[in-house]
Formats: C-alpha cells, structure tokens, sequence
C-alpha cells in the first residue's frame, strides 16, 4: 500500500490551479564500536530525549537524532566490526552507494526499486512503496512547474513578478487572492483611496494594477506606505499589508499600532551595493546564533549597522566562520523571537531598512563569515491584521494559503499551517528563499520546525522510538517532505555551496541525504538530545552520577551517513522560564563571585571548568559541526526575556552585556578566551570535519572520556576532586605526543597543572593489528597527568631527521598585529603552591578582549627545528 499523507482531496495528483490550458556526499561510519541489534549494517539508533521537545513543543516528543535499531556503543567492539582508518583527518571519504542516476518521469512508473538510499540502509527495503510515492510527487510536481512555469529556477522568481515592480514605463502590482470579490491598492500615493485603483483579477485568482509613471517617475513613491484593500465578499472590505512587501513598519508611538506596507525601490544612488564575495563553504561550520535586536548591551532594540560593526568583529574574533541570524523575517511579535512571521519577504524593521541588512552582509563577508538565515516555513503569524493570514476569510484550501479546519492550525503554537500542495503556495514559499538568497546575498537557511512539517500530527504528544515505521507512513506529511525536496534542490542549483540545516526532534531517516538518492536534502541536522542530556545532568544529577557512557553515547548517537550540528546550548536553553548554561552552574555567585582580585569560590571554579568541558566536548564529539548562541562563549549570565506586559515591557534581559567578557578583571574573560581556542584548534586542526572518531575508554569510577577525532586525542577528567598522574591513554599512531589545547591552563582561568613542554612518548600495546590484545583496543598508548575537571586535547608531532626543539606544542606564538603575545612561562599557582608533578611549565593568564587571542598552535615544522 502506497503511503499516502492524509489529504482532503483523494487524488495523488499535484494540486495544481485550475488553468485552462493545462492538464488538471557520502561518509563512511565514525570509528566507535558498535553492537548489533538485529541488522550488520551500522546504523545508530534513537535514544530517548530527556524532557520535551523544544520551546514550541511543551508537550511534545523527545529529541532523536537518528533511526533505526542498532544502538552506538563505545565498549570495544571485534576486530571484524571495526573501519579502516585514513591516517591524515582531512583525507577524503565516501561510502559504497550507486552511481547518480537521471531519474525522469518514465522511471516514475518503475517505483523507483534502485533508490540510492537502499544501498545505506537494507531496512529501507521495507520502505520502498512509501520512497517511490514520495519520489513520484517531488518528480511530477517539478515536471509541472518546468512545464509550465520554465523550471524551478524561474518559478522561484516570484518576487519578480507578484508585489509591486517596475515593468517598463509602469508600477505593476500583483497579488494572488482568489477568494476576493473585489480589490484595490491603497497607500500614501492616492491618499488611501483606492477607487480610481481597482484591480482586475485573473483565472487563476490573481489580482493585478498596472500604474504608469508621472513625468517619467513612479506613481508610487519609495518609502511609501501601501495596502491590498479586497471585499470578502460578505459585504466588508477589509485592508492587508501586500503578501509580496518587502519593508513594513508600525507607529512605534502608539501601542499595538497596525503594520503598513511600504514600497521598497530605492533610487540607485540609494541602494547598497555589495562589495566582497561570498566566503567559501568551510569543511566544517562553526556558526555563531544571534538576534540582532538583542545583541546590543543598551535595553533597546539593536540595528543591523551596530550589529555589523560591534558584533561581527567579536566573531571573527572567536574564530566562528558562519553567523546564523534569527528573526529576520518581520514579525509584529517582538517577543516571539522571529518565530510567528507576519511578512515573509520584509526585514524586520525595528533594526533598520533593507539595505542596512545588505551591509550586515557584506560586512560579515568581508570578514569571511558566511551568513545563515533563520527561516520559518512551517508556519505563519495568526495575526490576521498585519499577517498573511488575513488573507484567509473562509475560503476553502485550495484557494489558500493554508490548509482549513484543525488541519491548518497549530494548537501549541496558535499559528497557521501552510497547504503545501498548493501551486501559489509553492510559488510564494519558493521565491521567499531564492529572494533572500538573490537579494541579501544569504549564503543558507536554517529552516525551523521541520518537525512540524514532516508530519501531520506535527510531533504533537508524540515520542519517536527509533521504529521506522513512525517515519514512514501515514502520518508523514509528503506535500510538506516534497516541498523541502523541491525547496533544498533549488538552493543547491543556484547556491552549490549552500548550507541548509533542518530543526527536526525527530530524527528522521535521510532528511539529509541528497533529493537525488531519494533524501529530502538537507545538509545537516541539528544534534537536539545533547543540550537536554547537559541540562539534566546540571539540574538533577550530583557530578559523582554522571555517567561516561552516558555523556559519550549521547554525544555519538547520530547516523554516520548524515551530518550533525552539535550545540550545548543554543537560545532555546535560555529563554524565560530557563538559564544559561552559566547561570545553571554559578547561579547568584555571578552577581558577586566573578571578579579576579579575589579567590574562586568553589561554586565558579567548578561552574568556569564545567563551563570548558561541556562546550568542548560537544564541539568534539557531537557531530559535523558546532553551534553557539551570541554570548554564551563568555558565560552569559540569567536568562532572555523580550519585553512584555509580564515583565512591564523591560529590556533588561533582553540584550547581551559584552562588557563582562571585556572587562580585564572579570573571569568571563576566561570563558570568552577558552572559546577562541576551542575554534582555533579546528581551524588548525580540521578535527570537525574529519570521519576519524574512536571512543576508547569510559571510564565510570574516575569519572574519565578519551577519545580520538581526527589527529587529536582528548582526555577529559570530569572528577571533582580526583587527579590522575601517569594515566594512561589509548592511541592510534606511535610517536611523540604533545598538549594542542589544555582547559586548565591560567589564561583560561584554571590552576595550570598541566605542562605544556612536556612529550608523551607512545608504548606499543599487544599484537600489531590484534586489537583484543591492545589496549582499550588501541595498538598505542601514552601517560598523562589528568587534574579534575580538565579536558586536553593532544597532538602528534611528525618526527624529522632532526633533534625537536624543547618549546612546546601548545606555546601560545607571537601574535599578529592587533592582537595579544602570550608566552608559555613558567608560574605557581597563588593556591596550589608549587605546580604539581608534570607541571614544568604551564601557561600564563592574558587579556581575551574582544580584539582576540591569535593561538597559534605548535605544528611539527615548529616542533623540529
């Protein structure tokens, strides 16, 4: 049986307009051992989340990050189970999978039997009809739409023809409103009167007004207000901002004032003009989450210009390479974070016009930071007044944007939901990509609540176990899977450098792997189970019952063939009713405990070094790559709350005080410093993007992880009190070890217990290539001195022919202009006396202002001098 979604009508055919003229990359698993379940082929399962879903799915499922029934485990595993490595983290990786094939719609009636994606996973073969359904909509829809719109290319040009453009010697406006008996546009040009400009509709339900220019200028002014005035046909007329505006505002001195649309056409001389390419697709992203509305430290809105010229700089400083933006799109809710859309094509207006968005842009990729855009495609505002939703007047589905009755509305979200079958429907959300793509110069999306997309209980009380059967069936929504399909295959043809992330809880199978292997297309996914893991660990559990294996199997649950974003915070985690991570382990001892001129209480140092460890073990071994939100690389004290009536329309938690990471006598310093290395490391080392990833030791009575990722072994020592001299450390390769990057060093704020001129020599361990004779199945081994709670990441120096130089992996190198020396100098700690065994020489502490640390990082050219 075909698994058909749930549909109003009965036809499998793609809901088309009733036009007259028409017929109606691949990677091999992670090095972690694994145990069967039923299945050889290697596949991680999902683990229940530990607390509801996301902060629009109170009561909601648990968080996945993959299906199917083979569970992760990181206790050695038989030889027979275990990868061939490549020996260098940036060496190239596939996985066995057919050859690109030229699906058209003949293959279509063959049921698409040879799907690439059978060949990743053989329990998809249980799949197959719901695979060819799915794959037979996404080719006839884009059929249709290349046969008769020209191609998706020109379909997703919307915004060139509907809304208001100039067509020659006129002002053209067009809006796709069918269930209007009558219509004319409005605004400042015809002192709101729009009797002499009635508009003439179409067969397909498409209004339009042709105004010719005045003397060789527009009749509509830019920065001009506008509105689509229509009759609903019971006797009112009603006005609504145009569905196609670009720029919308609101009296900001009258309370809950209507928005206006304005014409946005800015003479040349006006318009911004971009200047810098964009940056290349980086191995790895490290993306940086902000709202430029908060991200000032004044209790006000924040503009895209001081967005650009404050915050940025503090980025690349920390070493990000990808800036993702929330709330972009306008919004007449200020305090639902960007999330319930009112004006799909309008920049939000409180932080400035569309240009000053365009320089936010350029700026940041002059910088070489790519730029994400949050984008909000699984649902819209149930403002009726400024929204597209007061399009709706009762028509039926197919004359509307979304879909009518329970079926169009989200109870948790008290939000509209789109009718994705619907031609005009896929012309508008379409275009809405390629028009922030084409004219903001956006180099991706993260497109939001794709679970409540995939599915049409919209993961509502719902908990994903792993079975595939809860993926692949009747309640998944394929009108909504095909428009992702559809919307990611046309990113990548415009964009082929394109990131897209999807926010799915679910941990849907193949929703990112290519449209053409039978995937949905995404490039990655967010890894949503390892922030509820780290809160439930902060807010229930004693740090002496934390489970190793827990935080490792958390951590590295994720199918191999598609790519993770880790986070261990994001803003989800620190909106009202929540804390910071930060505030979570220092709470009220941060109004009073943070300054340097005195001793660390034990609440912040064990809050600063739990603060590292977290951030930098999910950045390790959570996914593909990693995820900060604006201010929590500092440890951003309290909590976000916009202003409302609830909080007398305050701002003060509602900004970013960078002054506490900048200030030199603060410990935020040492956070914010920390942070720079952790990303500076991946620049060095590639570790993110590399497939290498090997769990060997777990160790639950000393509280210990190692782990190898790419050329880097890392230890971390979660213990509260224990430290561990001559540890030892399973490895791959033989040779000379050295520190890459300590937590515990005093610029980071720890006691600096570790030497940094110290090599670790490696000791065969067993029979060569025998691994149940080695040592936590690792043929090498090297000693360590592994303090409480400390992380330290290891490299291995190359050997030359020449005798090493006695300076150290982990020296912090001369600097480059602009920014701060810090040498490796001997020093004793004011409160552990002496440094203790291992300790020769440890780093010193440095200012991490907002200029940054260059940390350059000791390679083996260096080290063999």
């Amino acid at each position: 049986m075909l698994c058909l979604t749930a549909s109003s009508s009965p036809s499998p055919s793609p809901s088309l307009p009733p036009r007259p003229s028409r017929p109606a990359a691949d990677r091999p698993g992670p090095g972690i051992s694994v145990s069967h379940s039923g299945s050889s082929f290697l596949f991680f399962s999902f683990v229940s989340g530990l607390r509801s879903a996301s902060r629009r799915f109170p009561d909601a499922m648990p968080r996945a990050q993959g299906g199917g029934n083979v569970r992760l485990s990181a206790v050695p595993a038989p030889s027979s189970l275990r990868w061939s490595w490549p020996r260098k983290a940036k060496s190239k990786f596939s996985v066995p999978v057919s050859a690109p094939r030229d699906y058209t719609m003949a293959t279509a009636e063959d049921g698409f039997g040879d799907l690439p994606i059978y060949d990743l996973d053989p329990k998809f073969a249980g799949f197959k009809d719901h695979f060819s359904y799915r794959m037979k909509k996404y080719l006839e829809q884009k059929h249709s739409i290349e046969k008769y719109e020209g191609g998706l290319e020109e379909f997703s040009k919307g915004y060139l023809k509907f809304g208001i453009n100039t067509e020659n010697d006129a002002t053209v406006y067009r809006e796709w409103a069918p269930a209007a008996k009558d219509a004319q546009l409005i605004g400042d040009f015809n002192n709101w009167n729009g009797s002499g400009h009635r508009m003439t509709k179409d067969n397909f339900g498409v209004w339009s007004i042709r105004i010719s220019h005045v003397n060789g200028k527009p009749a509509i002014p830019h920065n001009s207000k506008v509105k689509f005035r229509f009759h609903r046909g019971d006797g009112l007329w009603v006005d609504r901002v145009p569905a196609w505006i670009r720029y919308a505002t609101f009296d900001a001195s009258k309370f809950g004032a209507p928005y206006d649309g304005v014409h946005w056409d800015p003479p040349t001389g006006e318009r911004y003009v971009f200047k810098h390419p964009r940056p290349r697709k980086p191995d790895a992203p490290r993306i940086y989450e902000a709202h430029v509305g908060m991200s000032g430290e004044k209790p006000e809105v924040s503009t895209y210009r001081e967005f650009a010229d404050n915050v940025l700089p503090r980025i690349k400083a920390n070493n990000y390479n990808t800036v993702q933006l929330m709330a972009i799109m306008e919004h007449s809710y200020y305090a639902s974070f960007g999330y319930h859309v009112t004006n799909f094509f309008a920049v939000s207006s409180r932080s400035g016009t569309p240009e000053d968005l365009k320089y936010l842009v350029d700026k940041a990729h002059s910088l070489g930071l790519r730029v994400l855009m949050d984008v909000v495609h699984s649902h819209a505002s149930s403002n009726m007044t400024d929204g597209l939703n007061g399009y709706d007047v009762g028509q039926n589905t197919q004359e509307s944007y979304f879909h009518t009755g329970e079926r169009g509305y989200h109870k948790l979200w008290d939000s509209r939901l789109f009718n994705y079958a619907n031609w005009e429907v896929l012309r508008y959300l379409l275009s809405n990509l390629r028009y922030w793509m084409d004219e903001f110069m956006f180099d991706g999306f993260r497109f939001d609540g794709v679970t409540s997309m995939l599915y049409n209980h919209h993961g509502i009380n719902m908990s994903f176990a792993g079975n595939y059967k809860e993926y692949f069936g009747l309640d998944t929504d394929v009108d909504a899977v095909v428009y992702m399909m559809l919307a990611n295959h046309l990113m990548h043809k415009i964009l082929p450098e394109a990131t897209v992330v999807a926010e799915d809880v679910s941990g849907m199978p193949v929703l990112c792997r290519s449209v053409d292997e039978g995937g949905v297309g995404f490039d990655y996914r967010l890894a949503m189970a390892i922030p509820d893991r780290w809160i439930d660990y902060l807010k229930n559990k004693d740090d002496l019952e934390w489970s190793m294996s827990a935080i490792a199997h958390t951590l590295t649950n994720r199918r191999y063939t598609e790519k993770c974003i880790a986070y261990a915070e994001s803003h989800d985690q620190s909106i009202v009713g929540d804390k910071t991570m930060a505030f979570l382990l220092m709470d009220k001892e941060m109004y009073t405990g943070m300054s340097d001129l005195q001793p660390a209480s034990p609440t912040i140092d064990r809050g600063i070094a739990l603060q590292k460890m977290i951030h930098f073990i999910t950045m390790a071994l959570g996914g593909d790559g990693y995820l900060n939100f604006m201010g929590n690389e500092f440890g951003h004290p309290e909590w976000i709350d916009f202003p409302r009536e609830g909080n007398n329309w305050s701002y003060d938690k509602c900004r970013r005080q960078w002054s506490l990471s900048d200030i030199d006598h603060l410990r935020y310093k040492y956070m914010n410093a920390f942070d720079q290395a952790m990303n500076a490391l991946d620049d060095k080392f590639s570790f993110l993007s590399s497939s290498k990833q090997i769990v060997s030791d777990m160790n639950e009575e000393k509280k210990i992880i190692v782990f190898e990722r790419g050329d880097l072994v890392f230890v971390f020592n979660f213990h509260p009190s224990k430290t561990y001299d001559g540890y030892k450390v399973g490895c791959d390769l033989p040779g000379k070890y050295k520190v890459a990057l300590d937590s515990d060093a005093l610029m980071f704020g720890g006691h600096g217990r570790v030497a940094h001129d110290n090599d670790h020599f490696t000791s065969p361990e067993g029979v060569p290539g025998v691994p149940e004779t080695n040592f936590n199945n690792r043929p090498n081994s090297f000693k360590v001195l592994s303090p409480p709670r400390t992380c330290v990441a290891y490299y291995r120096v190359e050997e030359k022919a020449e005798k090493p130089k006695d300076e150290g992996a982990a020296s912090w190198g001369k600097a480059a202009p602009g920014y701060i020396d810090v040498e490796a100098t001997r020093v004793k700690d004011a409160a552990d006396g002496e440094a203790t065994s291992g300790s020769k020489k440890a780093s010193t502490g440095g200012d991490s202002s907002k200029k940054g640390i260059n940390f350059v990082f000791g390679s083996p050219d260096k080290d063999n001098k």
